[in-house]
């Protein structure tokens, strides 16, 4: 707070404040975009709400992916000890023993592959135009859901207070090329681009991949009736609720699969311990 009453002392914006604080991109801009349409004590409540769910999705996460951790690392120690100590003693000459051989080899080739891929789309993005990498995700099956519900409320919102203070979209436009967050600038000149060949904005903004198909109906209908701003932050609310909902919902899915691949390797284990035993048996009977 001290650093924030010295930077408004000194003249500073708030969001100049939190970008000297190191806070996101995401909330700095929501800041910048409150000294536009003055609605900054809604627009502080509202990044509150987002980030208080945002942390209970967190902790949830870390709630849910703790155990099956805990289960894996002790998983991975007995394969290891299997490994070491009781398989070289018996004979392994059936698929679960030779899985759990290569298990160890396994884990560690995944983990420098994952490593690398995450290393090298860190990479590629950070040299490449946020737009295009955008257009590009949400592509991607997995993710493209929650992809574009957030991006849809995010964008939703902002537009709606500013077409609800009097702004004009091309105002918008203009001055979404003017925040330090890439991604708002770069959209915010190829949708002034569009619209000086003539296209319509909905029209645009249903050609965007990442954003959901109801958006561009929203802001056709809400200009029909001269209620773009009043249907824009209805419609982002809306969607704000949905994408935690689906959040939530994808985090009660990981628990189950992560505890189904520890109970197959347990499977794995014991068939690799006592088929051999019994092949034994049999050869001695």
């Amino acid at each position: 707070m001290t650093t924030i009453r010295e930077g408004l002392s000194n003249g500073q914006s708030l969001s100049e404040i939190l970008n000297d604080l190191r806070f996101s991109n995401s909330v700095i801009t929501q800041v910048a975009l409150a000294d536009y349409h003055g609605n900054t004590l809604q627009t502080l409540q509202l990044i509150t709400e987002n980030l208080t769910q945002v942390q209970k999705v967190r902790q949830k996460l870390v709630t849910v992916a703790t155990y099956p951790i805990i289960l894996l690392v002790f998983l991975i120690v007995i394969v290891l000890g299997l490994k070491t100590y009781l398989l070289p003693q018996v004979t392994t000459n059936n698929f679960a023993g030779t899985v759990i051989n290569l298990l160890p080899w396994l884990f560690l080739g995944f983990g420098i592959m994952l490593t690398g891929l995450i290393l090298g789309l860190v990479r590629y993005f950070k040299t490449t135009s946020p737009l295009r990498n955008i257009q590009k995700v949400g592509r991607f099956p997995l993710i493209q859901t929650y992809l574009k519900l957030y991006l849809t409320a995010f964008y939703a919102r902002e537009w709606g207070n500013l077409i609800k203070q009097g702004l004009e979209m091309r105002q918008i436009l203009v001055m979404m090329t003017k925040q330090n967050n890439q991604l708002f600038r770069e959209m915010g000149q190829d949708l002034i681009d569009a619209m000086q060949l003539g296209q319509e904005f909905h029209e645009k903004i249903h050609r965007y991949r990442f954003f959901a198909p109801e958006l561009a109906l929203i802001i056709e209908y809400g200009d029909m009736k001269a209620k773009l701003g009043d249907e824009l932050l209805i419609y982002a609310d809306e969607s704000w609720a949905k994408f935690f909902e689906k959040v939530e919902k994808a985090m009660t899915i990981i628990q189950p699969l992560v505890f189904l691949f520890v109970a197959l390797m347990i499977v794995l284990i014991y068939a690799a311990i006592l088929l051999p035993i019994y092949d034994q048996m049999a050869s001695g009977i």
